[in-house]
């Protein structure tokens, strides 16, 4: 006769979900359960003694001895009820050496792999099937960061690996592990949690635990003050599914805990062993303080089940087992018999499939199929389902199990289940992000904290504040929040941004720069603002006041330029008209005056003297328009300097400041100072701290200060309300600009980084916030006074191409002019003087030639009538000093 083990399952210190009545042993099962073993009440046996030996106080180690004595002197063909991993752990060795199935609706831990033991079978379901369903709630939440609470069992530890690896692809973080032995004291459970809540920032924790001590942490919990607003708290499925037998003190200390465990499908069948049930247990002697059936009850009512119809099907009347050596001893594992039957038991069990009272009983690798779970919110003495989790949805998560699970947006996620009642009896989701932002006393478009008279609630609004709420939106999940202000004497920004290392604050929202310093103890976002410091200084006028302001509107090389080319001009018109205009000869000194008068008479236009050579008609063509474009610039840019305001910075460079020992400002809690201070070696008495534009403006204007040194976005703030009076003058000290502060290692970095990305490359919206509270900024406002900026004088750059086509249209007709003069008399030169006449004499003689009136040009003078004619016009006089002068009379009157 086959003989099939059940363990009884007693209230109390049982399996690895302990803590509830599943099915009792000692007369509650007879009614409920008598129908699956009359069915196949031939072939078998249970034995009442088994029964007793197996009870519910026996370590993982003595249960050992009573299981070898079932297996060797029972000849049992199967196990049911290795409740928990451990005991599982040490009977499945045993059905493997006698080949006698196991089978266990409790032992859930990842660590018992049925793969692994081919005679292991759990008809229950492996831990490993909810890790998903709690990392799409964590991520459903936008929690960035969870500690996991556990046992220290194998039952605790063998989901954990699998709990951070689900953590670590949704890129949430595990700060930190909490590990409690079984045996913990109420003590030591409460000195544990008092240390997460000192130590650690995450207010979000996931208890994976067995309910006796999972009852007892959660009333301590509860005392530490844990359980109020702020946290939250995930129970898995092992602790979720043993509720309805937990005391009313273990209820309230769970309030607003959020727990997850196997959906249990409503059925007729079910209903119908509910009130069998109910009545078998009212009619029992016993005092049962919970009536209710709960998961592993029905696994354990499906799980006899399954094998009566297994024996059955398998056709098992009689079973042998092949003895080996003989032995009296309950521990000689070598003395254990070979089940015929049992190989053939475990294949007809692992395909035997019903509908059990716990759902569809269909084995995959001989474990129970992974079905949908049920999210529940505890609420009082009772529990409500919030939602569904199943794998064939899009999302996982659904408010009802036949939902589609399809949402439109991502950041829509949580709503995909109801709304929770959260631990502190609220609605607001935890945890919120308590950021905190300064208290500006000036520079409001910035960022500005209001309190409403009434709530005494703070409102927060400026640039870095609206930022802040687009990021978020860009966020792909909900991110709750709280802005506290930073109230405090010392309100430097250094002092704010610490908080968040004292754990006062889990960010930092405002215009904080990102500086060196400050990242050694807080992580910034990537900025959302340009960067840089630099000074402002005063504008004076000083320009019309000069008393050499003529001057001022050519630079001094085209000063020197125009000069030369006037001078230039002048000689090459004196060599191309010297021997046939009589206006240019005389007296040496006479000559050398016309060179001068000539070319400079020529600004106005006031030159009396007439050329007559085409080649000097060519060059004054073009110097005239060169004189022309001169003029003109000058006269426009002396004209703009007399009449329009010309503003000069009163300092441009730092040193020139620190030399003279003159005072600087800055922005009172500030970064600043330090700047000034460390990298630019101001003396710190030299220092003075403004807080507002207006405190600039008298600085300045009073000239207490010759400088104020400033982050940038301040600065053009600052020169939009007083743009005619400051202007920004120096170099840039380069910084980061604005940021948002969060802890060293916060996991929400990278995407609050990502999201600025997004919000900032969004140029209509990023334009949009800008312009809301800088675009009345923008234009001077100070419309008192004519806004100029300095401009410099007209340099010789300018007018190049102008000098480059004057030179080349003078150097071009005096060379054609002199290889003409040379071509027609270098040879009448070279045959009237001696072969031995030196280059030089020659050249000298070539020069007296030149300097003689060209007697050609007669005809050129006698047609063109003369305002200061000689009284004979038929004689022309020669230039006096030059020898043969009467010659050249002589031959003139012809």
């Amino acid at each position: 006769m086959a003989r099939v083990i059940y363990r009884s399952v007693t209230w109390g210190k049982q399996s690895d979900h302990r803590g509830g009545r599943w099915l009792d042993g000692s007369g509650g099962i007879a009614e409920p359960l008598g129908g699956a073993w009359r069915r196949v009440r031939a072939p078998i046996w249970m034995c009442e003694a088994a029964l007793g030996r197996l009870s519910s106080g026996l370590s993982s180690v003595k249960f050992q001895s009573p299981a070898l004595d079932l297996i060797k002197n029972e000849e049992v063909q199967a196990i049911i009820g290795p409740q928990t991993s451990a005991q599982a752990k040490f009977v499945i060795q045993l059905g493997r050496k006698a080949r006698v199935p196991i089978i266990s609706f409790s032992a859930t831990s990842p660590c018992l792999s049925p793969s692994q033991n081919p005679l292991f079978i759990r008809t229950a379901q492996d831990d490993r099937a909810q890790v998903k369903a709690i990392a799409d709630i964590v991520e459903a939440y936008g929690w960035r960061e969870i500690v996991p609470i556990y046992e220290d069992t194998e039952y605790g530890n063998g989901l954990i690996p699998y709990l951070l690896d689900a953590f670590q692809d949704i890129d949430v973080r595990v700060p930190y592990r909490s590990v409690i032995p079984s045996s913990s004291s109420t003590r030591e459970i409460s000195k544990e949690l008092n240390m997460l809540k000192q130590k650690s920032r995450t207010r979000i924790f996931i208890v994976h635990m067995t309910a006796s001590l999972g009852s007892k942490l959660f009333v301590q919990a509860n005392n530490a003050g844990m359980m109020k607003e702020g946290y939250g708290w995930i129970t898995t499925a092992g602790l979720s599914s043993l509720l309805d037998p937990m005391g009313s003190k273990v209820m309230y200390s769970m309030q607003g805990v959020l727990g997850l465990r196997p959906h249990i499908p409503k059925s007729e069948k079910l209903e119908d062993f509910k009130r069998r049930l109910k009545r078998n247990l009212t009619s029992s002697k016993q005092n049962n303080k919970s009536t209710g059936l709960n998961l592993f009850g029905l696994w354990a009512y499906d799980t006899v089940w399954a094998l009566a119809m297994a024996v059955e099907k398998a056709g098992i009347v009689r079973s042998k087992f092949l003895k080996q050596n003989a032995s009296q001893s309950n521990v000689d594992l070598a003395a254990l018999g070979i089940s015929e039957m049992g190989p053939t038991l475990r294949n007809t069990i692992q395909i035997t499939k019903f509908q059990g009272l716990s759902g569809n009983f269909h084995l995959v690798k001989r474990q129970l199929e992974p079905s949908a779970f049920e999210i529940i919110n505890i609420i009082g003495k009772s529990e409500r389902v919030i939602g569904y989790w199943t794998p064939q949805l899009q999302r996982g998560l659904s408010q009802e199990l036949n939902d589609t699970g399809e949402v439109a947006r991502p950041i829509l996620k949580a709503k995909l289940l109801k709304q929770p009642i959260w631990p502190g009896d609220t609605t607001d989701q935890p945890t919120k992000l308590r950021i905190g932002v300064p208290v500006r006393r000036g520079f409001f478009e910035f960022l500005k904290v209001e309190r409403h008279n009434r709530t005494d609630k703070p409102t927060v609004s400026g640039f870095s504040h609206d930022v802040f709420l687009a990021v978020l939106d860009a966020l792909p999940f909900p991110l709750p929040y709280e802005f506290v202000p930073f109230v405090n004497k010392d309100r430097a920004y250094n002092t704010l941004l610490y908080q968040i290392k004292l754990k006062k604050y889990d960010a930092v929202v405002g215009d904080t720069t990102i500086v060196a310093n400050r990242s050694t103890y807080v992580d910034f976002t990537l900025p959302y603002s340009e960067s840089g410091v630099s000074m402002v200084v005063l504008m004076k006028d000083n320009e019309r006041n000069n008393f050499w302001i003529f001057l001022k509107p050519l630079s001094l090389d085209l000063w020197l330029a125009t000069s030369a080319a006037f001078v230039f001009t002048g000689l090459v018109i004196w060599v191309l008209e010297h021997r046939i205009n009589g206006e240019f000869r005389g007296p040496p000194e006479q000559q050398l005056g016309t060179i001068f008068w000539f070319s400079f008479s020529t600004l106005v236009f006031a030159h009396r003297e007439k050329v007559v050579n085409n080649w000097s008609r060519f060059v004054m063509i073009i110097w005239f328009f060169v004189v022309l474009i001169l003029t003109q610039s000058y006269a426009a840019s002396l004209t703009s300097m007399l009449t329009v305001q010309r503003l000069q910075p009163t300092f441009v460079d730092v040193k020139e400041i620190k030399k003279r020992g003159y005072f600087v400002g800055y922005q009172q809690d500030s970064f600043v100072k330090e700047l000034l201070t460390k990298q630019l070696n101001f003396h710190e008495s030299k220092l003075k701290a403004y807080i507002t534009p207006e405190e600039y403006h008298e600085a300045l204007s009073r000239e207490r200060v010759a400088a104020i040194f400033d982050e940038i976005p301040y600065i053009k703030l600052f020169l939009a309300k007083h743009c005619s009076k400051y202007t920004m003058v120096g170099p840039t000290y380069k910084t980061d600009g604005f940021g948002f502060a969060f802890p060293q290692g916060s996991p929400l970095v990278p995407y609050i980084s990502r999201a600025i990305l997004n919000v900032t490359e969004d140029k209509d919206k990023f334009r949009g916030i800008e312009e809301k509270y800088f675009s009345s900024k923008t234009h001077c406002e100070d419309q008192g006074a004519t806004i100029s900026s300095h401009s410099p004088s007209l340099g010789l750059y300018s007018f190049g191409g102008l000098f480059i086509i004057t030179a080349v249209a003078s150097t071009s007709s005096l060379l054609v002019y002199l290889f003409k003069f040379l071509l027609s008399h270098w040879p009448t030169l070279s045959t009237s003087n001696t072969h031995e006449s030196s280059f030089w004499c020659k050249l000298l003689a070539m020069a007296k030639h030149f300097d003689q009136k060209d007697p050609s040009s007669l005809g050129i003078e006698i047609s063109k009538p003369r305002v200061h004619a000689l009284a004979c016009p038929n004689v022309i006089e020669p230039s006096p000093g030059i020898d043969h002068r009467e010659n050249y009379s002589r031959s003139s009157n012809y």
